[in-house]
């Protein structure tokens, strides 16, 4: 099947769901983001939120918090700018289509975050731009569409095939992009290894299969997608 343009409901990197520009920062739900967020480390406040948004305990005040941290932050490190395209792209996620303007936010801080260091946390910030070129309409992106972002995932599972995150978003671009049989062997990797991927990464899998339809593993007897 050609590579449409084609773009499933698929969560958690879903950034066609798009957030206000100007979030009214307010006391978390989780009191630990703010203990975190008075030590000044943005990429510790990303990882909280992180932490919480994997065991679903996230709220959108936990969210709308954070943005309202780390956009303060504008030290031009590979930290800071990954922690500002991680909460971005968290807040884009939660809010809707009321604010397309702060795409092109994540799309900078993810490409800056990648020029400083592309081996950061094994390749992170490349996940992340890979993800939203695929995901997000290619009218809101300068550097990049869904063709630039399906070769950085394929690279990225090229070179580091043992970090399972790596096959999950490929295989969910591919199916976003209405091609799911080249998301089946990556598909199979990460149901073989289920257990090794975050929580929420589990159920965004389960929806990926889903959505890939019929597939047979060939170290699993049954078909999954079903």
């Amino acid at each position: 099947m050609a590579r449409s343009a084609v773009r499933t409901a698929l969560v958690p990197l879903a950034w066609l769901a798009l957030a206000p520009a100007c979030a009214v920062r307010r006391a978390p739900a989780h009191a630990e983001l703010a203990t975190v967020a008075a030590q000044g480390d943005a990429l510790a406040l990303a990882d909280a939120l992180e932490a919480l948004i994997a065991r679903g305990e996230d709220t959108p005040a936990d969210r709308e918090y954070a943005y309202g941290v780390v956009r303060r932050h504008d030290e031009d490190t590979v930290t800071a700018t990954y922690a500002r395209a991680v909460v971005t792209g968290r807040l884009v996620e939660q809010k809707g289509l009321l604010a397309a303007n702060l795409v092109p936010a994540i799309e900078r801080f993810a490409r800056r975050s990648r020029e400083l260091d592309p081996g950061f946390r094994d390749g992170a910030a490349t996940r992340l731009l890979g993800t939203l070129y695929v995901i997000a309409p290619g009218t809101l992106l300068r550097h990049g569409d869904s063709e630039t972002g399906l070769d950085l995932l394929e690279a990225l599972a090229a070179t580091r095939p043992d970090v399972l995150e790596n096959h999950l978003r490929l295989a969910e671009a591919y199916v976003a992009l209405g091609d799911p049989v080249p998301a089946e062997p990556h598909l199979c990797r990460c149901l073989a290894h289920a257990t090794a991927l975050r929580q929420d990464d589990q159920l965004l899998l389960a929806r990926i299969a889903a959505s890939a339809g019929p597939f047979t593993c060939a170290d699993q007897p049954s078909a999954a997608g079903r």
